[in-house]
């Protein structure tokens, strides 16, 4: 897949069947969207092209409300070329962009950048200043500038509720991962390089893998997760995909203040971790955050997280290990 990041990057001469979007977190209704793209384009005989912007547009707008992506960048870029997209514009987003009226910036992004005969959007496409442009100004603009439109249908949930980037950050806020990886079509994912934590767990039979929050993106609700831990095995191209016990918060047992996101893989006190990037799927909820009256209660309910992850993830039940074999320094 071709990657741009400006007009300069991209030939004189292409034309293709585009789309348009943030597209974070790539999930089921931008797949059917990206889908029909591609479809149209081989129809066409022309390539299929995806216009996505970084950073997020409430970065600029709204900076305040510190919106963080469900899904970094490269993933984004890596989804998209795995679908089977010719070409992603991967356009900056600033103040410049967001001053653009409708026409300008339909004529100089689909027009002049991208020779777009065909735009496919969602039925809620905004653009241009103060997100004036709509799917009506989008087909107006196309019969100005030679281009046809089609567009998809809001895609929803049983209950109604429509398939979004948004209702995936809610979801994930109220801890109900299960649900956000239904509109994703998979486990939601964080990313991050596992770093010292209070190394508490390894004296309890609990070592963990430590991500701090801030250095993620949108980090789901305090709780214990079963969910799996994904990585590189260091010298290797071989990736491990382990089960894994999650706990997310403060850990109020200890009377901690910041938020950390804690993998612990079940029965394994062999791995070092620390420095490596790891992927953490997040599969579904266990229990929330709580203190305990004691240490031992605590880790009574700690074993139980773990035959619980392990019912969840189908694998078999593991125990808390031997602080003494923790191989981790």
């Amino acid at each position: 897949m071709n990657i741009w990041n400006c007009p300069a990057d991209i030939p004189a001469d292409f034309s293709c069947v585009a789309t348009i979007g943030i597209f974070d977190g790539v999930h089921k209704g931008h797949r059917v969207i990206i889908d029909k793209v591609i479809d149209a384009a081989r129809e066409r005989s022309i390539a299929s092209a995806v216009l996505t912007f970084d950073p997020h547009p409430a970065t600029i707008h709204c900076p305040e409300a510190d919106v963080r992506l469900i899904m970094p960048v490269q993933d984004r870029l890596n989804t998209l070329e795995a679908m089977g997209v010719d070409a992603t514009w991967l356009a900056t987003y600033d103040r410049e962009l967001s001053l653009l009226t409708p026409d300008d910036f339909v004529r100089q992004y689909f027009v002049e950048a991208l020779g777009a005969r065909h735009i496919i959007v969602g039925e809620d496409v905004r653009f241009g200043l103060n997100n004036s442009g709509d799917l009506t100004t989008l087909s107006e603009l196309g019969n100005q500038y030679n281009f046809t439109v089609e567009s998809v249908a809001d895609m929803c949930d049983d209950d109604g509720h429509r398939w979004s980037s948004t209702r995936v950050r809610q979801l994930l806020s109220e801890g109900d991962v299960l649900g956000a990886g239904r509109i994703l079509g998979r486990a939601y994912r964080l990313r991050g390089e596992v770093q010292h934590g209070y190394k508490r767990g390894r004296d309890l039979g609990f070592p963990t893998a430590n991500l701090p929050a801030s250095d993620l993106g949108v980090v789901p609700a305090d709780g214990v997760y079963a969910g799996w831990l994904i990585r590189t095995v260091p010298g290797t191209s071989s990736v491990e995909k382990l089960p894994a016990a999650i706990s997310v918060g403060t850990n109020p047992q200890f009377n901690n203040t910041s938020v950390t996101v804690e993998a612990h893989v079940l029965g394994r006190a062999d791995l070092n971790l620390y420095g490596e990037q790891v992927a953490l799927d997040f599969v579904r909820h266990i229990r929330p955050m709580m203190a305990f009256d004691s240490v031992e209660t605590l880790l009574e309910r700690m074993d139980d997280d773990l035959l619980q992850t392990a019912r969840i993830l189908g694998v078999p039940p593991a125990y808390r290990v031997d602080p003494a074999k923790v191989t981790a320094k």
